[in-house]
């Protein structure tokens, strides 16, 4: 039976580019089926497409993360490869990212851009940092080691499309999935991709600061939902320093003198040491039920794979 492989190409604004990139795709994919979802463009992003052979949908609630909710929601396929629509990745790697998924040799393959020509290319130096910060922070948590964190250049396979929750509405959405990818334990392979920037007259849609603080925020929650045992057990042992600092020099006086004359102190430290041990317990609870989530959806993959 023939597999079927969706191109997935999520588009704002991308009029100058997105008939190069369609065509691209096509000529390397010629079975495949190309979908760009157009969110909210001004431009004539979608005709442009049409045109050039894209079979066309729209996702009207703004941000990148809603669109490929859409995407994975409304799509069946064997092989799903995501690009985006602003040219900036390579053909030529779209062939091998998805004959790693239709061989069962990954779940997602990532198209790594650090690791070739990306600090190069890129002319944003903010950009730069973040990725590298991102990357380190990740690899840090998970006690992983991926290269490329961010890039929207990825292949999946059916399973992980289908089990993935996507929960981030914007940019922040690659960090959330490979932090999903790694918590479930599924197959990730990473591939040296060529990045060139963008060409001219087109805009990236990227915010430095602003998405870059909602990738941060997202690390934290992913940490806080993934790693609970962690995530509290760091708090735990900050309000315990705080607590011993405050509180061994009120002990320290009392064995000198048996007088106790800063009972505020007292209080606080003593107040700091039971927030410590609620943060601890609360990591340990979590942890537990943390635990108990992974084994459903272990069995839930199972029952998907048996229904297929």
């Amino acid at each position: 039976m023939k597999k079927k492989i969706a191109v997935l190409i999520p588009c704002y604004n991308e009029s100058k580019t997105i008939e190069k990139v369609v065509k691209d795709y096509h000529k390397v994919l010629p079975d495949a089926d190309i979908y760009v979802y157009d969110n909210n463009s001004s431009d004539g992003t979608d005709k442009i497409a049409e045109k050039a052979g894209a079979i066309i949908r729209y996702e009207y609630k703004q941000g990148k993360g809603n669109v490929i909710r859409s995407m994975f929601k409304d799509i069946d396929a064997d092989c799903y490869l995501m690009i985006d629509g602003d040219d900036t990745y390579p053909k030529e790697n779209a062939v091998e990212m998805c004959n790693l998924i239709l061989e069962r040799k990954a779940d997602m393959v990532i198209g790594d851009r650090l690791s070739s020509t990306y600090f190069t290319e890129n002319k944003r130096p903010f950009h730069n940092f973040g990725n590298v910060l991102v990357r380190g922070l990740i690899n840090f948590l998970f006690k992983s080691n991926v290269r490329d964190i961010m890039t929207g250049y990825r292949a999946f396979s059916y399973d992980f499309v289908k089990t993935f929750p996507v929960l981030s509405k914007g940019f922040e959405i690659e960090t959330e999935m490979t932090i999903h990818a790694l918590d479930k334990n599924f197959l990730l392979k990473e591939i040296p991709v060529e990045y060139r920037d963008r060409p001219a007259g087109s805009v990236s849609k990227l915010h430095t600061f602003r998405d870059g603080a909602k990738v941060l925020k997202t690390i934290t929650r992913l940490f806080k939902e993934y790693k609970p045992r962690l995530f509290f057990g760091l708090l735990s042992l900050l309000f315990f320093i705080i607590s011993m600092i405050i509180g061994i020099p009120v002990f320290k006086e009392y064995f000198d003198t048996g007088l106790v004359p800063r009972f505020p102190s007292l209080i606080f430290a003593g107040f700091m040491l039971v927030i410590s041990m609620l943060f601890f317990t609360c990591g340990i609870i979590l942890e537990v039920v943390v635990k108990k989530h992974r084994q459903l959806f272990e069995l839930e993959l199972i029952r998907t794979k048996k229904n297929d």
